[in-house]
This record gives structure tokens, C-alpha cells and sequence, in this order.
């Protein structure tokens, strides 16, 4: 592993410092009496008093026989005011001259016992007496500085590197912490408000013998006990189901589901949903419990029931408005979808220009239309209802028109947020919709059911109660209530490609001359000059561009009546 100069030097310092009898690593506790946003905020009760504190040191200004310095605990930054003479008793002043001065490094954590004061300027420190290294960082932390203008220079901002180094991130960007306090403070509100109706939280399966509930590709493995394939789950409605006919009247689950699909701004494999159902009600009733529990939740996130994505200002405020699927195609393409057959469907987006093709059946046509000219129009939170039969298979037929079903999804920003249903709780239509299903995976819907899942039948055979349930992204949902444009930033640790491994090649004498030559030709020369130029023997000669080509360094191509070698990196 080659190390930088840096890594090099810090490696240096342990070393000096476990020669000077300090453990970098202590086994100890520390107990600490305060935090840094607490002294900041009621400097008058801390005034004079003493305090500890523990956290990394992000800065040092050394200024002779006493320095300050900027320690981050996990609530904030805070100056310290470090004297020779306060926390050195040795003639030589090791602790200050040697151990914060010269062995310390940004990043490394330290413990701290002072009193509070007030400088000059009238910036809150802290007076240091009492030092502690508590653990010596080996990697150098991207120094993030911001001028008196307010400008941020060197910022640590390039995603790939921010998503794949949360902990970096979260240690230099101190804003990024604020977005995961608040999706705690999403599920905390949500969780609240559920545990008031008196609804229950549970958990079900993540590895299921069935992947059911959802249209999606499911991530596969296998069991070697049971010697078995299992799935991890694509959703957790069909257990949450069985529970309620089990007989509890409203259950609810934060639930990890997995999607062995495409990955995008909007689009991670592995995400978070809440789902939850409650007996006794219908998709109306959900409405206004849906439309309660957001506004609810932007509330105790934000402060306020507003909130700002991109140029957009959304209000969480309920009521809602509700349009039908029908009516919302109708309106943005002049198209009535009621009573129309699959070929009828499949013509009139073809001439939208929307791209569709013979494996769609009717509900997957529909779906499509509406994506690609609906969709996107909802900003404010919109509740699209009465969805198609075919793009519905767990939800119960409308009451007023059998063609349709009692499901409604709430979009967001040209979104979908929330999806919920009257449940369907006729095993033999249920059989149906889920044989129905399967014939359009036969004829090639990749999003269609592929299984039936007998032993969730046999429970609806035993009588589910009439039910209601609402499924919503948590992931999504954050973005939108902290103005986030990729997925990516609301998860600690979203899913990344591999990292590429930068190989260190040792190269022969020979091939460098080789490589130096060609750098000093535009990377390209005739092999025959080449070979002349580098004045190698014949042995040395293949040896050397056997290696270079091994490495992937060179090619030889034929250009005309001559081979010319090229430099690939």
C-alpha cells in the first residue's frame, strides 16, 4: 500500500507519541459534561465553569506559548484557548511543545478540560488545563475553508467521493448531518402518529419464499438448510395482510425492500417503505388519514408545512386535491380512456409518441400514458384515484363502476409519494387477478406477477375484514421535505459501482526507456525507429514490450505498410 506524505508523517507521530508513553488508542472512558452547542447557546450558565469535552480537532492556531484551536464535537464546533503553561508540568513542556504542537494533527480526537470564557473579541472558548489524546486519525481530512465573504474553498463536494466516504462527508460538511437528523425526525413523527391511533408495529420477513406484493424483480438466493431459493422482499404487504387477518385491527411496518432493477436520481435497490393497514376502512378514509399524517410530518421536520423542492414551494397542508385517473388523461391529452380495449389503448400512445410495444396489456398502456403525459404536472400533493382494474391486482373493484378500482397514489413534484387501496378481500377474485396476472407474464410483462402465493390466498379464504392500506416511499418522501434531488443524498450509504483499484505497476528499467520514448513522440512511434532508438538487445527488446503489454500500457496496430506502437495511458 503506498502512502502519501502525509499518511507517512502521521504514522511518524504515533510512533513518537507511544515512545513518549501516550496510548493513541486508550481503552478508557471519557466522560464528558458538556457539548459545544449547549456552552454556545447559554454561555451565561457555563460562564467560568468548568467543562468537558471530547471531539476532533479542526484546526490550530499556534502563536508561541499558547495556541487556539477548533474542536467538533457531534453538536458543533467551538474555540479552545491552549497555554504552555496550563497543560504542561514537565521542564521541557512536552504536552504543548511537543505533543498538541507538533504530533496533533486536524482530525485527530481529543479530549478537553477547561473553563468557559469569553475572548477579547468576544468569541466563546474554552481555557484548556487538561489534554487527552483519544485516538490519532492516520488520514488527512480535505481541509474545507470559508473566506470572510462567505466563499467555500476546497470544498469536499464531488458525489461519488462524498456518497462512497459518508464518514468524511458527514465530518466536513456539517450540513449533511442536518438532512439525516431530519429523516429521524421523519419516522419519529410518523411513528408518533401511528402508535396514537393505537396501530401496532411490526416485522416481517425480508427473506420470503414468494416475492409477492409488488411488481418487481426480486434479488434471489438460497437457503443450503432448507435447500430452498428465497427472495428478499420486494414489498411486505401480503404478510402485513395476514396479520390483519389474524385479527389485529391496524398494523404497520418501516420495512427495507429490495428491487433488482435500475438505479437512478429517484431509484436505489435497496430503500425504505412504510406500509400500514388498518381493518375496518376504505381508500376514502385513507385519503384524509394520508393527507393528516404528511402535513403532520413536514411539521415536525421542517418547523413548518412548507417546504421547497428545487424552484418548486410545496404545501404539505391538508386537504389535498383528488383527481381520477380517467379525468387526469383526459385532461392533459384529450384522450377517455373508459371502455377502451388493449388495442384501442396501444394506438392512441403510439400516436403519442410514447413508446410501447406488444408484451402491455391494458393496465401497463394506461400506466404508460399517464407517466409519460400526467405525471409530471402534479406539484402540489394530488391524490390520483379510481386507477384501471388491470393496473391494480390487490385492489378491490370500485363500488360504482366494476371497470375500476377503490386505489388512489399521491404525487408529489411529478412524483409518486403514496399508494393505497381498498383492499381486495375476495379470495376467489383475488385468484383471479393473481391468474390473470401470470398470463401477462407469459406473454412477456417483465412487471407482472410471476408467482401465486397460495398460502396468502388460504388466508383470505379464512375472511380478512374489509381494509385499507397505504404504502409510502420514505426515501422519496425526504427528498421532497429536504429539498434533495437525488435519492443518493438521503441515504447514509446509497449503493455504488465498485471502486476502481489503482494498481501500482513496477516497471523494468527497459520499459520505462520504452515509455519515455514514446512520451517524447506524442505518445506514438513507428516500432521499427523504436526498437532502433531504444538500442536494446533482441532479448531485452521482447521482453520488454511482452511486459508493457501484459500491463495494458502499449499497443501495436498496423497503419498502412507500418506497425506503430501507442502509448494507452
Amino acid at each position: 500500500m503506498a502512502l502519501s506524505e502525509q499518511e507517512i508523517l502521521r504514522r511518524e507521530a504515533l510512533q513518537e507519541l507511544r515512545n513518549l508513553g501516550i496510548n493513541p488508542y486508550p481503552a478508557d472512558e471519557f466522560v464528558t459534561t458538556a457539548l459545544s452547542n449547549e456552552i454556545l447557546a447559554n454561555f451565561e450558565k457555563f460562564e467560568g465553569k468548568e467543562v468537558v469535552l471530547a471531539g476532533r480537532l479542526m484546526g490550530k492556531r499556534i502563536m508561541g506559548k499558547a495556541s487556539f484551536a477548533e474542536l467538533k464535537d457531534s453538536e458543533g464546533r467551538i474555540q479552545i484557548y491552549i497555554s504552555r503553561d496550563d497543560i504542561s508540568n514537565d521542564e521541557e513542556k512536552t504536552m504543548y511543545n511537543v505533543v498538541f504542537k507538533k504530533l496533533l494533527d486536524i482530525g485527530d480526537f481529543i479530549g478537553i478540560k477547561g473553563t468557559v470564557f469569553k475572548t477579547q473579541v468576544g468569541e466563546i472558548s474554552i481555557h484548556v488545563y487538561g489534554l487527552t489524546v483519544l485516538s490519532k486519525a492516520l488520514k488527512p481530512l480535505p481541509v474545507v475553508k470559508t473566506d470572510a465573504d462567505g466563499k467555500t474553498h476546497d470544498a469536499f463536494a464531488d458525489p461519488e467521493q462524498r456518497y462512497r466516504r459518508r464518514y468524511v462527508d458527514l465530518t466536513v460538511n456539517d450540513h449533511v448531518k442536518e438532512t439525516f437528523i431530519k429523516r429521524t425526525k421523519l419516522f419519529n413523527a410518523m411513528r408518533s402518529f401511528f402508535n396514537e391511533q393505537g396501530y401496532l408495529e411490526v416485522e416481517t420477513p425480508v427473506l420470503q419464499p414468494i416475492p409477492g406484493g409488488a411488481a418487481a424483480r426480486p434479488f434471489i438466493t438460497h437457503h443450503n438448510s432448507l435447500d430452498i431459493p428465497l427472495y428478499m422482499r420486494i414489498a411486505n404487504e401480503l404478510y402485513l395482510k395476514r396479520l390483519i387477518v389474524g385479527g389485529f385491527e391496524g398494523v404497520y411496518e418501516f420495512s427495507k425492500n429490495f428491487r433488482n432493477e435500475g438505479m437512478d436520481r429517484t431509484h436505489n435497490p435497496e430503500f425504505t417503505a412504510m406500509e400500514i393497514y388498518v381493518a375496518y376502512k376504505d381508500y376514502n378514509w385513507m385519503m384524509k388519514f394520508t393527507e393528516n399524517l404528511l402535513e403532520h410530518c413536514a411539521v415536525a421536520v421542517n418547523g413548518t408545512s412548507e417546504a421547497t423542492f428545487g424552484e418548486h414551494q410545496v404545501n404539505f397542508k391538508a386537504p389535498y386535491a383528488r383527481v381520477t385517473m380517467t379525468d387526469s388523461i383526459k385532461h392533459f391529452t384529450g384522450f377517455d380512456i373508459s371502455g377502451k380495449s388493449e388495442a384501442e389503448l396501444f394506438e392512441a400512445a403510439k400516436s403519442m409518441g410514447i413508446d410501447v410495444d406488444s408484451t402491455m396489456g391494458k393496465g401497463k398502456l394506461i400506466d404508460e400514458i399517464f407517466g409519460a403525459k400526467c405525471e409530471g404536472n402534479y406539484i402540489q400533493p394530488t391524490f390520483i384515484t379510481d386507477y384501471p382494474k388491470e393496473m391494480s391486482p390487490l385492489c378491490k373493484a370500485h363500488r360504482d363502476n366494476p371497470e375500476l378500482t377503490e386505489r388512489f397514489e399521491l404525487m408529489v413534484c411529478g412524483k409518486e409519494v403514496a399508494n393505497a387501496y381498498s383492499e381486495l378481500n375476495d379470495p376467489i377474485d383475488q385468484r383471479e387477478r393473481f391468474e390473470h396476472q401470470l398470463k401477462l407474464a407469459e406473454k412477456g410483462d417483465d412487471e407482472a406477477t410471476e408467482f401465486i402465493d397460495e398460502d396468502f390466498l388460504r388466508a383470505l379464504e379464512y375472511g380478512m375484514p374489509p381494509t385499507s392500506g397505504l404504502g409510502i416511499g420514505m426515501d422519496r418522501l425526504m427528498m421532497f421535505l429536504t429539498n434533495k434531488s437525488s435519492i443518493q443524498e438521503v441515504l447514509f450509504f446509497p449503493q455504488m459501482r465498485p471502486e476502481k483499484k489503482q494498481v501500482q505497476i513496477e516497471l523494468l528499467e527497459e520499459e520505462k526507456l520504452i515509455i519515455d520514448f514514446l512520451k517524447s513522440n506524442n505518445n506514438k512511434m513507428d516500432l521499427g525507429v523504436l526498437k532502433v532508438k531504444s538500442d536494446l538487445s533482441g532479448k531485452k527488446w521482447d521482453a520488454a514490450m511482452k511486459g508493457l503489454s501484459k500491463h495494458g500500457l502499449i499497443k501495436v496496430s498496423l497503419f498502412e505498410d507500418s506497425k506503430i506502437v501507442e502509448l494507452t495511458v
